[in-house]
């Protein structure tokens, strides 16, 4: 079956491309930058640039196609282009319109839990799309998930970042409100079932997972998965309410917006009569919120180096060493069995309860940064001689650093060659300060460490150089690292993964 998939990008989309090619079909994905999206899951999936928002460009998109499946949706807005109306009602038109044009018998809607009775501008958006779905000239499926959590998702992620990086959270009337999340792979698990079955056209189909939350028992379950446990500010509901919209009106961005705030209120768990279609009508076993949030803490997207703010550095930090007792693959293989060991007093691998210290291709490592909390790095490539780690979100910086040791005629060089940008304005203050002094002396303590671990003595010191690159260096840097994650997300993709604890 060919299947167009809009939005396959985000947090709900990447999963469930995956899901399509592994039960056999082809997807054709539509989304803004889709050359670029469609590399990870290299010749399977058919990209097709476009915004579900754009009509005249989605003229022929579901041409040849058997299904369209609409995932795409924004939960916040950017006027004047980006709103709830042109994205979720408008863009929601514009897809139905061209299935009934090109002759798809069938449409999957993903909308979302509470909209039928949501009063948040963004459910009542989602609701208006279910209308326009409910006219459909086929067969249609619309499908409510709860809160869908997965790599970098809106909410639950953010509050993983906040309790690992913020001295303080706010915690918004008590953080008490229900809500019934649902791990991003039972959902996409549950689409590849609908896809399949034409019995449930015509119907509307509430999914979650099997637990009730709240933000303050997330903030307990994180406090326990990261050893960090933040003061945590209560925060009265009309006064966050007052600064979403003041923020709003002065194009401030704030972790949580209006609608967001509303939908929060208002609660967000299964109430079909039916009960949790996830269970009752698609088969899938919910995971554990104990699991789903043990595979959270591990599978952050990273941060490349065009995601940060400023010019692009290279810095390069390495010694010679004379009379090594060890070959440069011996070296590098304590090295990498040894990171946490190999790394300065300031920076720990071992903060985290259960985390990996050594460096393993696809591992997350975690580690703690003196006044910026726990921030995490993944193993994009791995050699008996090259590491190469990237930044993950939450990183104050964006990039990459590698690791190196080579034979240099009668030498061993031990070099660690860093680009990167500040994430953030603040981020660039900090390195602008103590940030930038404080990362050369952690890489030069480590060049020492290996030093004396070869056993031999190096040749005038630990040396460095620094340079700011111009704007051709700097997409060269950029096209490298993106093509590294590129090909790590090729892999976990053809096997069905979310990226996690590898190795475990």
């Amino acid at each position: 079956m060919k299947v167009l998939v809009t939005g396959g990008t985000g947090v709900v989309g990447q999963t469930v491309v995956t899901e399509l090619l592994r039960n056999g079909h082809q997807v054709r994905l539509l989304s803004r930058n889709a050359n670029e999206d469609a590399v990870q899951w290299g010749d399977g999936v058919e990209p097709l640039p476009a915004s579900v928002s754009e009509k005249v460009k989605l003229q022929g998109c579901a041409d040849g196609c058997d299904l369209v499946l609409h995932v795409a949706g924004i939960i916040a807005e950017s006027p004047p282009e980006i709103t709830f109306e042109s994205v979720n009602v408008e863009g929601t038109r514009n897809i139905v319109t061209e299935a009934e044009r090109a002759g798809v018998g069938r449409f999957i809607y993903v909308s979302s839990l509470g909209a039928e009775r949501g009063e948040s501008d963004y459910h009542k958006s989602k609701r208006s799309a279910e209308k326009i779905v409910e006219g459909f000239g086929g067969g249609w499926i619309i499908l409510r998930p709860g809160n869908v959590y997965g790599p970098g998702d809106e909410v639950v992620s953010l509050l993983l970042k906040m309790v690992r990086t913020l001295p303080a959270i706010p915690v918004i009337a008590g953080g008490t409100d229900k809500f019934q999340p649902i791990w991003v792979t039972d959902l996409a698990k549950a689409i590849g079932v609908a896809v399949e079955r034409t019995d449930l056209h015509g119907r509307t189909l509430e999914l979650a997972g099997d637990e009730q939350t709240s933000a303050e028992d997330l903030l307990d379950r994180f406090a326990e998965l990261t050893d960090r446990s933040p003061a945590r500010v209560p925060l009265p509901g009309f006064l966050a309410s007052a600064g979403a919209a003041l923020a709003g009106l002065v194009g401030v961005s704030l972790p949580i917006n209006q609608s967001q705030l509303t939908m929060m209120r208002e609660g967000n768990v299964v109430h079909a009569p039916e009960g949790n279609a996830l269970t009752a009508i698609f088969g899938v076993k919910p995971t554990t919120l104990e699991e789903g949030l043990k595979m959270l803490a591990d599978a952050q997207p990273e941060q490349l180096p065009e995601d940060g703010i400023g010019s692009l550095k290279r810095k390069q930090i390495w010694a010679d060493i004379a009379g090594s007792r060890l070959t440069p693959e011996e070296l590098f293989e304590r090295f990498r069995r040894d990171f946490n060991e190999a790394t300065p007093g300031v920076v720990d691998a071992e903060v985290e309860p259960d985390t990996r210290t050594d460096l393993e291709e696809g591992a997350t490592l975690t580690m703690s940064l003196p006044l910026r909390g726990n921030i995490q790095v993944r193993v994009q490539e791995l050699t008996p001689r090259k590491a190469t780690l990237v930044t993950l979100a939450g990183h104050p910086l964006a990039g990459a650093v590698r690791f190196l040791c080579e034979q240099r005629g009668d030498i061993v060089r031990f070099e660690v060659q860093v680009y990167d940008r500040p994430a953030t304005l603040p981020d660039w203050f900090a390195m602008r300060t103590i940030g930038e002094s404080m990362q050369r002396g952690t890489w030069e303590s480590l060049i020492e460490r290996m030093v004396r671990e070869s056993g031999g003595v190096s040749r005038g010191g630990v040396k460095h150089e620094e340079e700011t690159l111009d704007e051709a260096q700097a997409e060269l840097i950029e096209e490298w690292v993106r093509d590294l994650v590129m090909e790590r997300k090729r892999g976990e993709s053809q096997a069905g993964e979310v990226p996690g604890r590898a190795g475990d």
